[in-house]
Formats: structure tokens, sequence, C-alpha cells
């Protein structure tokens, strides 16, 4: 065992709450401290006094982790910076496969999701897999657990007790922990004590007690500064510091054990992370008889409000304990449960998996919904339905229908009818009909049927979605819909109305035939008629009557019958040239819209899946 250089002190000596302090009490259980607490407080203070009006000059101030010179005896102080010893080989940390499935899973959701989430939703999640990548780096063979606490809780007491050796400053001065202070029971560990940040003068070893020390093997204990101290850089150091390590052991005192800032601020926060913590009320030996199982009920009690689960009855949990790190009470029982959690070797797996929890918590309004989401087919229909309106897909059915009933007339009226109509069509007066809408208006109401066909599907489309990926609906849908009552227009030109004679039937020629064989006889009646009036021909009027009447009544009957029969392919062409157009607005509208929605919502379920996994692999 060496002692503490001249040179190690003046390393401390600017130290927050240097200064002369008392010698720490504590001690463990089977040491002659722990027998006769007072006494080795005593001897503490002699010791030290001693050591500072050596003969060699060498001055002890009474800064953390105070060591003799090697003259003086050291059996009760710290055994020398463990830089000395060469670490043996590290064997890194390996999740088991429930926990490797979460973290991939997690990884995967973020990638995912960097284009839909901005960088502060994700920093948590990101924080974790970078975190559990570098844990997983380090030793295996290692428990790195901190020791927090309030002002005046004691906790550097019980941390010099737990090591057996005054390690940490204790004193009246607050703060008196100035500087996290590492003390590792094995070697191996210097990597994990670098990553808390913690400098190699600030890192110690426990006096060896022989078979109780055996059972901390791998156990790294930090203690923390006062985590409500008034100076921020020691809140900072505990809030960097509690994020890294693998298990926290929270010093309360019967005082401070329902202080708000920190049940508020740590506890509940850290509910997840039950399995992993410790809760020690210390000072026990100032509660009078009963009072202290009441204070522990009552710190029973405000736990369970803060959602920490128990382990009283074997139960994964936290572990609540009753100490004196002035007296050595409950010590041992303190030593014994922390062997059975470093033997386990399991505390890094399950801090990384209740930071996985926490993360995934905070992440489920982003991804989690309660209600079906996605386009059903009814939606797309009506879409479909909306952009068919729009392009006016109903109207050129009905324009094509009529073109082939004109087209039939056209070929099966009787020249009389078709010449009437004809008159008609330009004798009818202007004055007194209703102005027709314009072609800006049409287009005015056809581009707004459009916008209200995007914004319908977009809102059906996004209903039921956390708000971000609701958004990223509603944005893909508006980007497609940009230019697409223009695209809808030069589809409603190409896919409209088909220009030139509509096809038609195969009984056409017969019809074209008869009405053309009923216009010949009324010529050939009348011609008749004509010759017996002018005596070209010799008088007969039966003939030529008969002649000029069946051509009269048959034109009609042919036109009437050619209409009939032309209702049925005219219905068909129209309604053909309606679903030809209906079709085309479909596609445009589903390359353009519908695909791109679909493919936001593609992308919600599959970060949706990601994070079920993150949830739901490991329970």
């Amino acid at each position: 065992m060496t002692a503490v250089t001249d040179q190690d002190h003046t390393e401390h000596a600017d130290q927050p709450g240097d200064g002369d302090k008392a010698g720490s009490a504590g001690g463990s259980a089977g040491s002659p401290s722990a027998q006769h607490p007072q006494a080795a407080q005593n001897g503490s203070h002699a010791r030290v006094q001693d050591a500072r009006t050596d003969s060699t000059g060498a001055w002890d101030d009474g800064l953390i982790a105070r060591r003799v010179n090697e003259t003086t005896d050291g059996s009760q102080f710290a055994a020398v910076d463990s830089r000395s010893a060469a670490p043996p080989a590290m064997r890194p940390l390996v999740y088991d496969g429930v926990l490797r499935s979460r973290l991939e899973a997690l990884r995967e959701l973020v990638g995912l999701s960097r284009t839909r989430l901005d960088s502060r939703t994700l920093s948590e999640a990101g924080r974790v897999l970078d975190e559990a990548s570098a844990r997983r780096r380090l030793s295996g063979q290692h428990t790195v657990v901190a020791i927090a606490g309030a002002t005046g809780s004691g906790k550097s007491q019980l941390f010099n007790a737990l090591a057996g050796v005054a390690i940490s400053e204790t004193g009246v001065r607050r703060p008196t922990t100035a500087a996290p202070i590492a003390c590792s029971w094995s070697d191996g560990a210097a990597s994990l004590i670098e990553r808390l940040g913690i400098p190699p003068r600030l890192r110690r070893r426990p006096l060896p007690t022989g078979d109780a020390e055996s059972r901390l093997q791998g156990l790294v204990l930090i203690d923390l500064p006062d985590h409500d101290s008034a100076a921020v850089q020691h809140r900072e150091h505990v809030d960097r510091i509690l994020a890294l390590v693998d298990a926290v052991i929270w010093v309360v005192d019967p005082e401070k054990y329902a202080d708000a800032v920190l049940h508020e601020r740590y506890l509940r926060p850290m509910a997840a992370h039950a399995e992993v913590m410790f809760v020690v009320l210390n000072q026990i030996d100032r509660l009078p008889g009963e009072a202290a199982d009441q204070v522990l009920d009552d710190l029973r009690r405000l736990l369970d409000e803060d959602g920490i689960a128990l382990g009283e009855y074997g139960e994964p949990g936290t572990t609540v304990l009753p100490v004196s790190a002035l007296t050595g009470d409950g010590i041992a029982d303190l030593r014994e449960a922390l062997g059975q959690f470093v033997g386990e070797r399991g505390a890094p797996a399950r801090r990384v998996s209740a930071d996985v929890d926490i993360a995934a918590a905070r992440l489920w309004p982003v991804y989690a919904t309660r209600r079906r989401t996605g386009l059903s087919e009814q939606a797309r229909e009506e879409f479909a339905d909306r952009l068919a309106d729009a392009v006016g897909a109903t109207a050129a059915g009905e324009a094509a229908e009529r073109a082939w009933l004109r087209n039939a007339n056209r070929a099966c009226g009787t020249p009389w009818l078709r010449l009437w109509r004809w008159y008609q069509d330009h004798s009818e007066p202007t004055t007194g009909r209703l102005p027709s809408r314009t072609q800006a208006d049409e287009e005015a109401t056809a581009r707004q049927r459009v916008e209200q066909a995007v914004r319908t599907v977009a809102d059906r489309a996004s209903a039921g979605l956390p708000a971000p990926w609701a958004q990223a609906v509603r944005e893909a849908a508006v980007r497609g819909s940009q230019g697409l009552p223009e695209a809808l227009d030069e589809l409603t030109v190409r896919a409209g109305v088909p220009t030139g004679r509509p096809p038609r039937p195969g009984w056409w020629p017969v019809a074209v035939l008869s009405q053309a064989s009923m216009t010949i006889l009324q010529f050939l009646g009348g011609l008749w008629l004509l010759g017996q009036i002018f005596q070209i021909m010799s008088p007969n009027l039966g003939v030529p009557v008969l002649l000029m009447v069946i051509g009269i009544v048959g034109g009609p009957l042919v036109e009437w019958s050619c209409r009939m029969a032309a209702r049925g392919p005219a219905r068909r062409y129209g309604l053909e040239a309606e679903r030809r157009l209906r079709k085309a607005a479909a596609g445009c509208g589903r390359a353009r819209v519908l695909d791109p929605v679909a493919a936001e919502l593609l992308r919600y379920l599959e970060v949706r899946e990601q994070y079920g996994r993150v949830v739901g692999a490991g329970r």
C-alpha cells in the first residue's frame, strides 16, 4: 500500500470544499471501526493530525481521499490508485437476443423517421442508441453504481462505509463532495470510469477485507455531488453521470426523504429504472423506537406514488433498506444486496432496457394511434368520382350518346325532317336565351372541385394518425395536387368525346337503303301524278297515290324504328366514353395523389411495426 505524495495533495488544493474536515465515521460491518464508530472517528482525527505535523513536511489538508506516508500506519486507508495495476483482459458486455432485437428496431425506427420527425423528438432515442452502443463495447464484468443524494443525507459517509475506508470527504460544510469520486473493487474498469469523465486522481480502491469484499468484485462505486447543490456545476455532474451509470443508490435521510425535488426531478422520471435502483434511508440512528419503521413505510408509499415498483416479495423492483452509515447498522445488509446485484451481471442490460422503455414512452404520441388508419376502397372510389365530376365524365358520356343518335338521324332520318330541323335551328331568335357559362367559369369550377376532392381524401387518409404523420400525408396530397387540374384538362381532350363519326351497327345499311327506298317511292308517286296532270301518262290515281302514301308513311316509320334500335348502341357508346374518361381521371389522380399518400401511409405502417417491436419485444 503506497502513501499519497505531496503532489497528490497539491492536485486537490483547488477543489471546492477544501479545508480541514472531519474524517469519515463509516466502515465495514465487520471492521473495528464499525464496532466502535466513535473511537474509529477519533483515531482518524489523530492520524490526520499526525500526518500534518510529520517531520517530512508533507501537509494533509483534509482533502478528498486522505492517505498517509509510508512511514505512517495506513491500515485503515485506501489502497493506491488502480493505475498501478495492469488491467486484466476485458470482456465486453453482451446483450441478450430480446434486447438486441429492441435496439435494432429502435435504430430502424429512428432511421425511418428522420425525414418525418424533428431532431428534438428523436434526440432521446438517439442518445439511448449511442449510450447502449458505447456501453456494449465496455466491460461486461463490472457494474457501475452511483451513490446520489441531497445535501446532508450522508451519502459520502455511506460511500466510505461501503469502501471500508475514508475515501470521500465528509463534514458539516456544504457542498462537501465537489467532484465525482470512483472506487473500483477490481481491475479493468478504467474505460468505464473514463466514460464518466472522472480523472485518474479521483479514482480509488477500497480497503481489502477478505471474503466480505469478494462478493463485490466487479463493483465500481461513484460518489456524486449533492443533487440539490447550490453550485450549478455539481448538479450538472449529477445529471450527466446518472445518465451513464448502470445503477443508482439513492440516499435519503429522515428529514428530506419526501423532498419534492428528489421525487419530481429524479425518482418519478426514473420509475422505469426500478430494477436498477436502491433507496437507502440513512441516519436511522436518529429515529427513536418505531419511528424508523414509520418513516420507511411512508417512504415506500411515496415511491409507490412515483410509479416505482418495489421488490418487497421477490419480484423485480427497487430495494429499500434502512441503514446508518455512522453506526454501521444495515451496512452488512446493503453489502449483501449489492453483492448479489453485482454478481448477477445483469444491471447494464436492465439499465439499457429501461432506457429503451422510457424512449419508447416518449415516442408514443408520434407513433401510436388507437384508430384504424389508411384509405378505404370507398374513399378511393369517392375520390375517383369527384375527379370524374370535375372533368365532366357524365356530361361527356351524354354528349357521346347524343352524337351517336345524331349520326343515326342523319343516316336514317327523312330528308324533309332533317331540312325542317335545320330551318328551326337557324331561324330561332337568340333573344330570351339564358347566357351560357363561359369557359373561364367552367375551368374555375372544375379546379375547385379538384381541390375539394384532394382535401377530402387527404383528411380521410390522415384521420387518426399522429400529428407528424398526418401532416406528412396532407403535404403529400397537396404536392401531388399541384398541376392536377391541368393534367385532367389534357386527359379530357385526349380521352373525352371521340372525334369523327361514331361507329355504326351492321343494320345501318339496311336502314339507309329502306329510307332511300321510301324517298324514291315518294318521288315516283309524285312524278306519276304530275305526268297524269300534264297528260303525259294515262290517268290512274290509285298506283301513284299508293306509292306516295307508302313513301310518306314509311319514311318516318323507318326513322322511328332506327331511333328505337339506336338507343341501346348509343347508350353503350356514351357509357364507354364516360368510363374511359373516368378511368383516365382516376389514373391521373392515383398517380399524382393516391400513390404518394399511400407511400406515406406505408411508411407509417413500417415505423408502427418497428415501434411495436421496440415496445413489445421485451414484454
